[in-house]
């Protein structure tokens, strides 16, 4: 990649776990559309599971992949094997403010319930960077909490990399497009839909005037407990800090995470009021 830099050939950089959807599909076009080269990864990542979670089930039909992004029209893939990106057995780690847990945007929201899974995503992204030596990366905003955290690791870091935030793909009943959805049973995939309605209600609640943020999401709990399936959280933020919000702002974001039968499902929705 650092040649093609050196004939002045702009690259853009899509990091994936691969079960490629329209949502990683969408980030190749955008890619595709603002840069000379488009470079693809696909590693699933060992450092960002824990213990109990879906690593070895983890879908990786690469055949399929391959010829969806021969269709998209990316120029590279990378398929880093996991002893390449971790040769010393995991001993150099991405980590944000380590003890100072109040500080740590890695320890909210997902983080709360995925210890250490944001260390494993900043860790593998810098590594991916080094690798790809890119000048743009894409990211979709469904993982919305991610795109924070890498969006500050590149500044802090200064990589000297422009990020780009791609608006989250959905199916045409509002689920966002998700490697993890091939998990649903039909039953489980009706459930699933209350995920973004619940957050769109919010919404639209906020939009036409409510400001009793508290009541309004404790309702909008409820309502994704009975409907979905258990609750990680469903909160307000602050968009450009993640700080939990108790007061209705200006601009906010709506974060959520539940558990469609064995299934982790995660969804945003920014607003603006």
């Amino acid at each position: 990649m650092e040649v093609l830099r050196r004939r002045g050939k702009s690259i853009g950089f899509v990091p994936t776990m691969g079960a490629l959807h329209e949502g990683h599909l969408e980030l190749v076009r955008r890619a595709r559309k603002d840069n000379d080269i488009v470079a693809v990864s696909i590693f699933v990542n060992p450092a960002q599971f824990g213990p109990r979670e879906d690593f070895n089930r983890y879908p990786r039909p690469l055949a399929r992949d391959k010829k969806l992004l021969q269709q998209a029209k990316a120029d590279y893939l990378l398929l880093p094997s996991a002893r390449a990106m971790y040769p010393a057995g995991e001993s150099l780690f991405v980590e944000m403010n380590p003890g100072k847990k109040e500080d740590d945007l890695t320890r909210l929201y997902c983080g709360r319930v995925r210890p250490g899974h944001f260390r494993g995503v900043l860790t593998v992204c810098a590594k991916l960077f080094e690798i790809a030596r890119p000048q743009r990366v894409y990211f979709g905003a469904k993982d919305y909490q991610q795109t924070v955290l890498i969006e500050r690791l590149i500044h802090e870091f200064h990589m000297g990399i422009r990020f780009v935030r791609v608006a989250t793909v959905r199916e045409p009943d509002g689920l966002a497009k998700s490697s993890r959805n091939i998990y649903l049973s039909p039953a489980e995939r009706e459930r699933a839909r209350m995920l973004s309605r619940t957050l769109f209600n919010l919404r639209d609640a906020l939009q036409t005037g409510r400001r009793d943020l508290k009541n309004l999401l404790n309702r909008a709990r409820a309502v994704l407990a009975k409907n979905a399936g258990a609750v990680d959280y469903l909160e307000a933020a602050d968009p450009l800090t993640l700080a939990p919000l108790t007061k209705v702002q200006r601009r906010m974001a709506l974060l959520a995470a539940c558990t469609v039968g064995k299934t982790r499902l995660i969804d945003n929705v920014i607003i603006h009021l």
